[in-house]
């Protein structure tokens, strides 16, 4: 199965992208934390792979017009999306899990909420493992967060302190995108797999999908599959989101990229970008040049990096030498990678299967 595997680099010069609230035995009631690791060697910080997930999810409904997000539902303790991938676009690339409550109460609550006319109806438990992975971005080297000291004074009388954390860091996530699988829905009776109920399979039926019997799974035609993948790298390329951005304005849109596209779902860029005593980031040549000579075979396009000009300019600089004698290896702007990598599955439909 063809995957796209990638990399990516936020760089985050003062943020506080991802919180958890406030601080047990701080000095302030309301001093606001920064989610972290704590390891042996230090501190690091991170964005959740929900938080990201998040920020891609809604840069890609600003990004693309097309794009066709699944409504939510909320039930008491329980939240859940459409879960109809055939329609919506989200619920194909990020997965579902839906398991209706059969009690006759919550039954007779669904049918009297008028927010969820045009629900489609769901019968069984559905579940879509997600064809699109990421990682947690892990800062790329251990920091100490700064708290920072503040106080609310527009108002008469003593002024309101307040604390909360922020960091200078580099944040580096992985990412990996199974094309097989995008658009491609499965009613086998196992956990993870029937991503269709009854109900789904003759919506597949009547929108005239293909029917892969011995995988027991339809399938959208190749046009719309590449059409949801290529919305997906567009909203990746002009990804916003992030928390404190009005005092800790931050652009998280990729500033380094590395993509191919790939014969399997194992990461082969992994260890390429460390960090150097500075806690800079640092880029190993060598670990590239031993991924691309040991994972060739695996190869199917050409290796795409994406690199910001002005951001640590002497990496950058390792790559371009790099591919003067690497054929394999694309340098452009991080946005132009995603580009060169979404032209080239349109060249090559047959990645898709």
């Amino acid at each position: 199965m063809a995957h796209i595997t990638g990399l990516l680099l936020i760089d985050a010069p003062a943020s506080a992208l991802n919180n958890l609230g406030g601080i047990e035995g701080e000095r302030y009631e309301n001093s606001t934390g920064v989610k972290l690791i704590r390891a042996n060697d230090g501190i690091y910080p991170y964005v959740s792979a929900q938080a990201f997930r998040y920020w891609l999810r809604e840069s890609v409904q600003r990004t693309s017009p097309s794009w066709k997000s699944a409504p939510m539902y909320r039930e008491e303790k329980v939240a859940y999306t459409d879960a109809n991938p055939i329609e919506y676009w989200d619920d194909d690339l990020f997965g579902y899990m839906r398991a209706p409550s059969k009690r006759e109460s919550a039954k007779a609550k669904r049918e009297a909420d008028v927010t969820r006319v045009g629900e489609t109806e769901t019968k069984d438990t559905i579940t879509r493992v997600a064809p699109f992975r990421v990682s947690t971005l892990v800062s790329i080297a251990p920091v100490r967060p700064t708290n920072d000291f503040g106080v609310m004074s527009r108002h008469e009388g003593d002024p309101v302190p307040y604390e909360h954390q922020f960091y200078r860091t580099t944040l580096q996530g992985l990412f990996s995108l199974n094309l097989d699988q995008c658009g491609t829905f499965s009613y086998r009776n196992k956990t993870g797999f029937r991503n269709l109920d009854d109900v789904r399979i003759e919506l597949a039926k009547a929108k005239g999908l293909h029917e892969i019997t011995a995988m027991k799974s339809y399938r959208l035609p190749a046009a719309q599959r590449l059409e949801r993948v290529t919305a997906l790298f567009e909203g990746m390329a002009h990804l916003e989101g992030g928390a404190k951005q009005a005092l800790h304005y931050t652009d998280v849109a990729p500033t380094v990229v590395i993509l191919a596209v790939t014969k399997g779902g194992n990461h082969i860029f992994g260890h390429v970008i460390g960090a150097n005593s500075r806690g800079l980031p640092e880029l190993k040549i060598d670990a590239l040049t031993e991924a691309l000579r040991v994972f060739g075979d695996d190869l199917l396009s050409d290796v795409y990096v994406g690199w910001v000009r002005g951001y640590a300019e002497e990496e950058r600089a390792k790559v371009e030498e790099l591919a003067k004698t690497e054929q394999r290896i694309k340098m452009s702007h991080p946005r132009e990678a995603f580009q060169s990598l979404t032209k080239a599955l349109q060249e090559n439909p047959n990645w898709l299967n």
